[in-house]
């Protein structure tokens, strides 16, 4: 597992609030490998491409976008995951008006 520095030396704290740490929840532990695709750094912003792993198994693609806020008064921030994907057994919508 390669863990980025530059991500560490940003990170004040991280609380768990269920669980127990490392240990797997309720799932089976699952393997990606991404490729950083954008990083705005002005708008605290990363996004991820999932390359190979078990997602892909599933998906025919799959984008990870985290952004962090900070919260008025300085105290804390917030963190917002977007999960963009196309599943590889979807149907396309354009192809159900075409004969």
């Amino acid at each position: 597992m390669v863990e980025s520095s530059s991500l560490l030396g940003e990170l004040e704290a991280c609380d768990l609030h269920d669980g127990e740490w490392g240990t797997v929840g309720n799932g089976k532990a699952k393997v990606a490998k991404d490729r950083i695709e954008v990083v705005e750094p002005e708008k605290k912003l990363i996004k991820f491409k999932v390359l190979e792993g078990d997602l892909m198994e599933e998906f025919k693609s799959f984008l990870i976008t985290i952004q962090v806020t900070p919260k008025q008064g300085g105290n804390g921030s917030i963190v917002k995951r977007h999960f963009e994907y196309k599943k590889i057994d979807e149907i396309d919508e354009h192809l159900l008006f075409e004969e």
